[in-house]
């Protein structure tokens, strides 16, 4: 405990921030959007060294090698490929400068530090990220559900029925185009606009530190 207070004196920590909404178009990871493709910030956190932005379509982190470098690595993790695992929150103590969000994404685990002041922010990402995962996991089932009803029909179809080689392609495209509809859009959600819409709402400035 002495060890942290120290280094929150020495200004040598790595507590983050929670960036403004107004603020976003000047922090480092706006650069790294997809704006062509609509996609846009909803959440931000910046500390010394590191950004981690959540957008509506992936967790853009801006890695940073320390505080004083410029060197930056940029990562990018689309919720289309990277489910969001578990998620929690560690609140302060008495003595405690910051919170901490933990979460995974993909193969990747995540524990960042946060001003304390800023709890409120922190518990409005924590529901957003909660429910991104509730609805990965929903379209993992409904596209499980797409395979199983797909190889279902095939041992229902007997390719004798099909009349020449015409009809053959017309059926396997027809099939395979319905086939790419529900597992790559109806049941792949891309665009998490509305959940962060709907949880993010303490994106001001938080009270001052007591």
């Amino acid at each position: 405990m002495f060890k942290k207070l120290a280094a929150e004196a020495l200004g040598m920590s790595d507590i983050g921030v929670i960036v403004p909404a107004s603020e976003f178009d000047k922090v480092d990871a706006d650069d790294y959007l997809f704006h062509e493709d609509g996609e846009r910030i909803f959440f931000l956190i910046k500390s010394k060294k590191d950004e981690y932005c959540f957008t509506n379509m992936a967790l853009i982190h801006v890695d940073g090698e320390s505080a004083v470098s410029t060197k930056r690595m940029v990562k990018r993790y689309e919720y289309t490929g990277n489910r969001i695992g578990y998620c929690a929150i560690e609140t302060a103590g008495n003595l405690d400068m910051d919170v901490e969000l933990k979460f995974s994404i993909g193969d990747s685990g995540f524990s960042i530090d946060v001003r304390k002041n800023f709890i409120e922010q922190v518990k409005d990402i924590y529901k957003a990220l909660i429910a991104i995962g509730k609805q990965q996991a929903r379209d993992a089932v409904a596209r499980d559900n797409a395979l199983r009803t797909l190889e279902a029909m095939g041992g229902m179809l007997k390719l004798g029925s099909l009349q020449g080689e015409a009809a053959v392609v017309s059926h396997y495209n027809a099939v395979l185009d319905n086939l790419n509809a529900a597992m790559l859009d109806r049941h792949t959600t891309r665009d998490f606009s509305r959940v962060f819409e709907k949880y993010i709402h303490n994106n001001s400035a938080p009270p001052a530190l007591p």
